[in-house]
């Protein structure tokens, strides 16, 4: 089997595996638009009631992918793409195969939340089975690992783009971390001493 055919399989795989969770995502957000909201933090928490916003940043994504769509000025060796393919490999299948755990695992309590607002649903059940057993933010973390993971695979403007910007992740688990700790208390509390927050104890 050559490299070439390789790479071809493994951009195949990924792009579906990255098509099939978005898709599973956007139908809980969805879905989340039409439950009754629960307790809120932050502001323009109005944006992620609207099915119109999801739209436009759908389009504004794929727009985004479809432009930045471009090779990376650099030319690499065949051993040096063949570690590329390996090590995004490691990296991008795990991640989204753990975004796509931790968003099946919410289920009902999935929602949507921006690094300016966060909101829960009447009834907001505390989720800590799955990969929230292991860390408090699975489809984060592995969403991080899915970034990196991607510009090693398809090294384009587009994942560059990704990548840079995956940190910014992280405010909006403090976002949330705010509305979990101010509905569930001393729950909340007893979870987070239990189990760290992005990446697992080795120990």
């Amino acid at each position: 089997m050559t490299l070439d055919l390789v790479d071809r399989i493994v951009r195949w795989m990924g792009g579906l595996l990255a098509v099939t969770t978005l898709g599973i995502i956007l139908f809980g957000i969805w879905r989340g638009t039409r439950r009754q909201a629960g307790l809120t933090t932050g502001r323009t928490i109005r944006w992620l009631r609207s099915p119109w916003f999801y739209l436009a940043l759908t389009a504004l994504f794929l727009g985004i992918c479809y432009c930045g769509w471009i090779p990376l000025p650099h030319i690499f060796l065949p051993i040096s793409r063949a570690w590329m393919l390996g090590l995004g490999c490691l990296l991008f299948f795990p991640g989204m195969i753990i975004v796509l755990w931790g968003r099946l695992e919410l289920g009902k309590n999935y929602f949507v939340s921006t690094a300016f607002g966060a909101q829960l649903f009447a009834g907001h059940q505390l989720v800590t089975s799955g990969p929230f057993a292991i860390i408090r933010h699975p489809m984060y973390t592995g969403l991080f690992l899915a970034a990196l993971g991607s510009l090693l695979i398809y090294p384009t403007w587009t994942t560059l783009l990704f990548t840079c910007f995956a940190p910014l992740l992280f405010v909006r688990a403090r976002r949330e971390e705010a509305v979990l700790r101010a509905e569930f208390g001393g729950q909340w509390r007893e979870y987070c001493q239990r189990v760290p927050a992005l990446f697992p104890r080795l120990w």
